[in-house]
Order: C-alpha cells, then sequence, then structure tokens
C-alpha cells in the first residue's frame, strides 16, 4: 500500500454556537460558510477537482466519540477497506462500520492520544 493518505478531507471542530462561529469567520475572514461550515476546492496534482470541508460542530455532538476531544479530522484516503483491514491488523484501534454514501465511503479510527480520525474515499464527481 503505497499513500495511506492523499489529503485533508477535513477539519472538524466543537463550540458553543455553530451558527456564531460559522458568522463570525465569514464577517471577520470573509469565509463564505454555509448550513456546514465551508467546502474548500482545489485541484489535484493531476488536476482533478477536490473538496477539503471545514466544519463547527455543536459542543455536545456525539460524532466524535468515543474521542471526548474538541476536534476530529477528516483524511482523504484511496481504498478504505483494504487501509482499516491493514490498520486493524498493526494494532490501530477501528471505530464503528464503514459507512457508504453517493459522495464516498467513511471509515474511523483513534489515533494513540484518542483523537478520532475519519477516513473517506472521496467521490469528488459527486459534488460538482
Amino acid at each position: 500500500m503505497k499513500n495511506r493518505v492523499t489529503g485533508l478531507g477535513g477539519f472538524f471542530f466543537k463550540t458553543k454556537d455553530p451558527d456564531n462561529i460559522k458568522k463570525w469567520y465569514k464577517e471577520r475572514l470573509g469565509i463564505p460558510t454555509d448550513q456546514y461550515g465551508w467546502s474548500f476546492w482545489w485541484k489535484d496534482k493531476d488536476g482533478n477537482d477536490c473538496m477539503t470541508q471545514w466544519s463547527p460542530f455543536k459542543d455536545d455532538t456525539t460524532y466524535f466519540q468515543p474521542s471526548e476531544k474538541q476536534f476530529m479530522m477528516n483524511f482523504r484516503v484511496e481504498n478504505l477497506v483494504e487501509l482499516l483491514a491493514t490498520l486493524e491488523e498493526e494494532g490501530v484501534t477501528v471505530v464503528g462500520e464503514i459507512e457508504e454514501y453517493d459522495y464516498g465511503k467513511f471509515g474511523w479510527i483513534l489515533d494513540p492520544e484518542g483523537n478520532k480520525i475519519e477516513l473517506w474515499e472521496p467521490v469528488d464527481k459527486a459534488f460538482l
């Protein structure tokens, strides 16, 4: 398995008031936020359209569990099924089952400090 991670898929963090924090970033930094946060669009080295998501979550979200941390990273990966099997063989804690949507597959792991990491095998054309 050559490249396990191909890019940053997103950065998610907890906040007391997601709507207010999105408004602040929009007004102060000019980030064109929407209901989810902001989707950064970019091109990969081959010129393909790609997206990275920035999203504030309500501070009582359960989406980051079992981690109690204030943030969760999302990494773009290739061949999620193979990667999760390899990581599990290497002793990495895999959380839950793979979920599949029209915009990609998702899986989760914990790093040694209990940070939940979302792994995303994207279908970028689903956003175009």
